[in-house]
């Protein structure tokens, strides 16, 4: 399922923040495969889409089931994963995550054919006693294993988010935590991507 036609923006109702929700709630009307265009689709009036919030946008889109660019509806106006070498560098880089997780992720589609059960899950659906993540807009489960929430906002180098109790490691750190609120650092290349430790698909972490 595609997300739409979202600003080229950082705006909750309509920029990149508003694709995880869009996801959960499609996720639980039976839609188990979800995408976006990274870097958002629409510009309006003076809005133009920025290097930073392309490159977080790729950061968010290599933990989801499919990763593909978009010019835009005013490419002229918007940055361009070909922009400039950095920028070619990243998309390279998170490519590469991606694809790294392609034996987890075909399973993951594997097993959204078989019982519907979606690739992004809300967390509730594997920690139904946890009240907390019946609240969580932001972020999400790729498969069983992987506790992502990306960084929607702009200028941000740490990110603040929940985990619920188990034994999670940071994927670019390998820190252990075992649930509550955390603060971790965020950059631009490193979105606040967890695993759960007992996975067997832990050897797909790269750090």
């Amino acid at each position: 399922m595609w997300a739409g036609d979202q600003n080229v923006d950082w705006s909750l109702d309509d920029g990149l923040a508003s694709v995880v929700p869009a996801a959960l709630s499609l996720a639980m009307t039976g839609h188990g495969l979800h995408h976006s265009d990274i870097g958002g689709y629409t510009t309006l009036f003076e809005m133009k889409r920025s290097k930073e919030l392309l490159l977080r946008w790729c950061d968010f889109s290599a933990f989801t089931p499919m990763m593909r660019t978009h010019e835009g509806n005013r490419p002229g106006d918007n940055w361009q994963f070909d922009g400039d070498a950095e920028t070619i560098a990243h998309f390279a880089r998170m490519t590469s995550v991606f694809t790294t997780l392609k034996p987890y992720l075909k399973e993951a589609v594997a097993l959204n054919a078989k019982s519907g059960l979606p690739v992004m899950r809300p967390l509730f659906l594997h920690y139904e006693d946890d009240a907390h993540t019946y609240t969580l807009k932001y972020q999400y489960l790729l498969g069983r294993d992987i506790l992502v929430a990306p960084v929607h906002e702009e200028g941000r180098s740490d990110w603040t988010l929940y985990l619920p109790e188990d034994n999670w490691v940071h994927a670019w750190t390998g820190e252990a935590f075992r649930g509550g609120e955390v603060t971790v650092n965020a950059p631009i290349g490193k979105p606040p991507v967890f695993y759960r430790a007992d996975s067997e698909w832990r050897h797909c972490s790269r750090r």
